[in-house]
Formats: structure tokens, C-alpha cells, sequence
């Protein structure tokens, strides 16, 4: 055989995959990864955890019924082996565990089919699955709260982990976070380090979710081993199986040491980015593949050189996607796949008389729907791209199918929808004409307050309190992802709430991140108010305008609206209770993207001196709350 060819070995209980530079040892019949050998160590993954907790498929599920509350965590086992493709260039194996009645409220209501691929002289395997829900009336109802892989790796070998550029950072044990080493914080995920093993770190926070990260950013994370010096890498090179769009946030590696690959989850979004598959409904998905890659380097080296390397195999992956080797006929190749360009524009008379430029518009397909519905589609494909400066855009490599083109673009308000039914057919390519957006607007601009971005990263954002940080964290990007940042309103506005004035206030220094409750000396919390104060040299009395309120996150909120007098029982406007995202609690800067057209009566308002008051008044935790990402209000329309 020649040096490197791909072997496949059954011992049993086992199934073997190596090429030479990598051996993948897979439980016989479950498909659970238990072993991975590479540059001499037996076995990258954690040897004190049983077996079937060290590589796995998983998912969270619950049956539509309402027999059961709170989440069933299941990992995928297995239930018949079958070869796919031996050859010395490549083998793939697959994994299959049917569902029938008898398993009824015992295991998640699909088929399942886990894939894994080692190609010659690959440093590396993929990995994929195939979920199928059969259309049938015995197949009941369930949604999935999350379906991800994970890898638990060795806790003596992998202690410096990198996630981006600048977060990457040797990390806690595991055993920091016992109780003995850490103390307990507002929730189970977050713990401060009281006597970790390592000193440095002791006072620090250790919390997964600052690690979070960007549909659209993730695609290569994971762990760094000293001794030897090597890297184990989870490389995703497109975004078409995960729900929620190119800003969805999926958590990533964390303390374990853990690295995962997730595909659905509710995180930052609450039950509308949980799918939801009704009896008798037939759904099928593929997820990945994903590559977990491995590297290596000198004794001594610095850890960027493997970081440096992983981001450069993640372009290789990307560009060669969709992959020409999977051989399940639902994963099809790029010649059965088809593509939309276009250019998209912007009418908005009261910004400029001639169309602009949809620069760096966020441009994508997915299922058919209303306007908007994109971001709370979770069961199909995506396919996303960002139009350059002069707004052409081309989505490429698109599943057949039927879409609808849904685009939203920073600096404009709304979601853009085009109207017709594009369909995708093998190896097309479909042009479109120039595609126009006209944002929302009834008049002229009279002040506003942030940037139309999805995003709260742009109002003010607290330094953390020295007890409660994480020194990667200092002067970052990303500074929003410090622990306890909540807490600071009530220190910064001790006697009142935030007062923000037109033509005064800077909202960079003076708009508090997000919209939270007060702690009370009790313990209990307390709703907050708000107040924009602003002049109008004139009002039309008789005019109607329009107050543009475009939130970043909800989380068990109400944002309640009221004009000049913050005493009515009836506010002008209310949202009602909305949202649980959760992104307050988790570092987020943003959840789901909420937007409220709300119509001002010129009687309401006063010539000279006015108050708007905004008032959020769930306050049963501290994490209830709103982040805005833009406030408008506009006068009548110009005759």
C-alpha cells in the first residue's frame, strides 16, 4: 500500500480509521469518538472519562405535548455500523440509529446517520450527520433546545485556548471550578477563582459565554497542548445548517477542555430559534461537514504558530466548500448547486436625493417567509453573504430549493424582503436587476440616538469590577463580555435614572448599554425609567410623527413608552412583554432584533421643552432587560 493510504480496521467493539498521520478509534456501534491518536500521544481526548463522553454527536429535545418540561439531553448512540467508501484515499463510516413507536419519549424522534471521513494525507477527519423526522402520524411532534458535537479533551495536555485573534489565553482546569477552588456567582455558568491552581488567575471569572461568538465569525476555534506542541482545531467552513443568521451567537471552547461545534441552540434568542417539528411532519437536515483538524510544531514554539496555521487550514476548508468527498447523496456538490448576484440599493429621500449604495449589506436566502422572518427560521438552509461598498453581492454555492432573498443593511433601519420566489435549480446562475430597499421613514429626521446596526456596542459600556474580570478581556473589542456589567447602572446612577438630552448628551458616553433594573437594598429589584429630554422650535398640532425604536435584545421586558407625563396608567405605547434572549446574562451586546413604529400625535407634544419617559418594568431578576440599538423620531412628512 502506498505510504499514507487510508486504513480501516474493525477490532470489535471498535472501529479503527488512520492514515498515517492520525488514528480515529470509534465506539462499535454507538459512533462515539473515544480516541484520537496524533504526534505521538495515545489519545488526545480526556482517558479518566468513560468513553462515551468524549467525543459525541448530542442533542436537547422535547416532545410537543407538554408531557414533559425542561429539556431531554441525549447523546447520539448508535445502533448499526456500515462501511461507505474504503479506498486508500479515503474511508467513510457511518453510524445509524433508527427511530420506531417503541422508543416513544425515550429517544428523540428521528433517524440519525453520524459520518465520519478520513482522507490520505489529511491532518484531520470530518465530520457530519444526517436528522430525518418522518412524515408519518406515528411520528410525534418534539423540538430540538440545541444539537451540537463535543470534544472533551486532556486536561494535562490542553490548558491555552484560542477562540479569535485577540481571545486566546491559557485557561482554567476544570478542578478551579470545584467548590473548593472557586466561588459561585448570579448564575451556574459563571464562577470567580478564589485559589485556582495556577495563582495568576486567582480572582478572575470563569464564564463560557464570554467566549461566545458570530455565526458569521466562527469558523475555526479550539486548544493548544505544550508537551508535545499541538493544536486541535474545530474548523466550520460554512454557516448553511445554523439557524438564526450571520449574527446568531453559538457558544464555542471553554473549560473542560471543551470544543464544540454547535448547530441549533436558543442561546441568545429563547424558544424561537428552538425548531419545532410537528407529527406527522417530515423534516430532513444535514449538519456539516466540520473538520477537526490537527497540527503541530517545534518544542518551544509559541502558541500563535498554531493558531497562525489553524486559521490558514480554515481558508483552505472554506474554499474548497461544498466538499466533492461526502458521499451521501443529501449533501450535494457544487455542480448540483446554483447561485443569485445582484446589487442592492437604498431610496431614502429624506437622507439623499439619488439611490445609495447598500455598502456592506448583510444579503441572504432562506426559506420563504415574511419580511424579517429569517431571523427566527431554524429548521432549512441559509446562505449569506455582504455586498462590497457599491452594494453587489453574490451568494454562491446555494442547495436547490425554494428561497425568498431577505437583506438588512448597518446604518438603515428594517429588513428588506424581494417579493419573488427565487428557486434554485442545479448548476444555475440567476441575475438580478438592481433590487431597491426604501427603509422605514414618514418625515424628516429630528433627533436620534445610536447607530441602525443590530447592535448595542456602540452606547456605553463600564469598565468591569475588579473582582469580576477576565484579563483577556482587558481593552477589548469585545469589552461587553466582562462579567457583571449589569451591576454598574445602579453605581452610576445611584439617586435617579438615566437622563439623556438632545444636543447635549453623547449616547458613546451617556446611554448605558442596556436598559436593566435596580438593585434594591433588600436584594429585590426595582423597574427603571429613562427620560430623552429634547427642544422643538415648532409643533404641528395637527401633524402625526413618528418615534423609530429599534431594540438589540429583550429579555423578559416591557418597554413602555409615555410624553410628557410620566404618571399615566395608559403609556402611548407598550411592547408588552417580549423576548428571552438572555444577553444581558450572557455578554452578548445583542439577541434578537425587535422594531416599533410608533405614531407620536402633535398633541402630545409641547413647542420648546419635552420629555419622552421609557420605562422597562419587569423586575423580578437582574437580568431583565432591553438593549437598544436605535432611536428615531421623525416630524410630519414634508409637503
Amino acid at each position: 500500500m502506498p505510504p499514507n493510504g487510508v486504513r480501516l480496521f474493525v477490532q470489535g467493539n471498535h472501529v479503527v480509521i488512520d492514515n498515517g498521520i492520525l488514528q480515529v478509534t470509534l465506539s462499535n456501534p454507538d459512533g462515539i469518538v473515544t480516541g484520537i491518536r496524533y504526534n505521538g500521544v495515545d489519545n488526545l481526548l480526556e482517558v479518566l472519562n468513560k468513553e462515551d463522553n468524549r467525543g459525541y454527536w448530542d442533542i436537547v429535545w422535547n416532545a410537543l405535548d407538554g408531557t414533559k418540561k425542561g429539556g431531554t439531553f441525549e447523546v447520539f448512540k448508535a445502533t448499526k455500523f456500515n462501511v461507505i467508501v474504503e479506498t486508500e484515499d479515503q474511508v467513510e463510516v457511518s453510524f445509524s440509529r433508527p427511530w420506531d413507536p417503541s422508543l416513544l419519549g425515550k429517544l428523540a424522534p428521528i433517524n440519525i446517520d453520524k459520518r465520519f471521513v478520513l482522507l490520505r494525507g489529511c491532518s484531520g477527519f470530518y465530520t457530519y450527520a444526517i436528522y430525518e423526522h418522518l412524515g408519518s402520524e406515528e411520528w410525534p411532534g418534539f423540538s430540538i433546545g440545541e444539537t451540537r458535537i463535543a470534544f472533551k479533551l486532556r486536561k494535562d495536555k490542553f490548558q491555552y485556548m484560542a477562540v479569535d485573534d485577540n481571545r486566546q489565553r491559557w485557561m482554567p482546569l476544570p478542578d478551579d471550578r470545584l467548590p473548593r477552588r472557586s466561588q459561585p456567582l448570579a448564575y451556574g455558568e459563571a464562577v470567580r477563582l478564589i485559589n485556582p491552581i495556577n495563582p495568576e488567575l486567582y480572582g478572575e471569572v470563569d464564564d463560557k459565554y464570554q467566549y461566545s461568538c458570530e455565526n458569521n465569525n466562527l469558523k475555526v476555534h479550539g486548544w493548544i497542548s505544550m508537551a508535545p506542541p499541538v493544536g486541535f482545531w474545530q474548523i466550520t467552513p460554512s454557516d448553511e445548517f445554523r439557524s438564526g443568521g450571520p449574527v446568531k451567537q453559538n457558544l464555542t471552547s471553554h473549560v473542560g477542555p471543551t470544543c464544540l461545534a454547535v448547530f441549533l441552540s436558543g442561546h441568545y434568542a429563547g424558544d424561537d430559534l428552538c425548531p419545532k417539528i410537528g407529527q406527522g411532519e417530515y423534516w430532513k437536515k444535514v449538519f456539516g461537514p466540520v473538520f477537526i483538524y490537527l497540527n503541530s510544531a517545534m518544542n518551544g514554539s509559541h502558541p500563535r504558530t498554531l493558531w497562525d496555521d489553524a486559521k490558514n487550514q480554515m481558508m483552505i476548508e472554506v474554499q474548497s466548500w461544498p466538499y466533492s468527498f461526502p458521499a451521501s447523496e443529501d449533501f450535494p456538490s457544487s455542480d448540483k448547486r446554483g447561485s443569485v448576484s445582484g446589487r442592492l440599493l437604498v431610496k431614502d429621500s429624506y437622507m439623499s436625493s439619488d439611490l445609495i449604495p447598500a455598502t456592506g449589506a448583510y444579503v441572504g436566502l432562506a426559506r420563504p417567509g415574511d419580511v424579517g422572518s429569517w431571523q427566527r427560521e431554524c429548521k432549512d438552509y441559509q446562505f449569506w453573504t455582504r455586498a462590497d461598498e457599491m452594494g453587489c453581492f453574490s451568494i454562491n454555492n446555494i442547495r436547490p430549493g425554494d428561497y425568498n432573498l431577505y437583506a438588512w443593511i448597518p446604518g438603515f433601519l428594517g429588513d428588506y424582503k424581494n417579493e419573488a420566489l427565487i428557486t434554485i435549480s442545479s448548476g444555475c446562475h440567476i441575475i438580478k436587476e438592481d433590487l431597491v430597499y426604501e427603509p422605514p421613514r414618514d418625515g424628516p429626521t429630528l433627533w436620534e440616538i445610536g447607530i441602525p446596526d443590530r447592535s448595542a456596542a456602540e452606547f456605553y459600556i463600564p469598565d468591569p469590577n475588579p473582582e469580576h474580570v477576565n484579563r483577556v478581556l482587558y481593552n477589548h473589542t469585545d469589552r461587553f463580555r466582562q462579567y457583571g456589567l449589569w451591576e454598574k447602572y445602579a453605581e452610576l446612577y445611584p439617586n435617579g435614572d438615566l437622563v439623556y438630552t438632545i444636543g447635549e448628551s453623547d449616547y458613546r458616553k451617556d446611554w448605558f448599554f442596556a436598559h436593566v433594573t435596580r438593585r434594591k437594598e433588600d436584594g429585590t429589584h426595582q423597574g427603571t425609567t429613562w427620560q430623552i429630554k429634547f427642544k422643538l422650535d415648532s409643533v404641528d398640532q395637527k401633524g402625526l410623527y413618528k418615534l423609530r425604536v429599534a431594540l438589540a435584545a429583550a429579555a423578559l421586558a416591557e418597554l413602555q413608552i409615555r410624553i410628557n407625563d410620566p404618571n399615566t396608567n395608559r403609556p402611548l405605547f407598550t411592547t408588552r412583554l417580549i423576548g428571552r434572549d438572555n444577553a444581558i446574562a450572557r455578554h452578548g451586546i445583542h439577541g434578537l432584533y425587535w422594531m416599533y413604529n410608533v405614531d407620536v400625535p402633535g398633541n402630545r407634544l409641547l413647542q420648546g421643552d419635552n420629555t419622552m419617559y421609557l420605562t422597562q418594568p419587569r423586575c423580578a431578576s437582574p437580568f431583565q432587560g432591553i438593549m437598544y440599538d436605535y432611536i428615531r423620531l421623525e416630524g410630519p412628512p414634508c409637503l
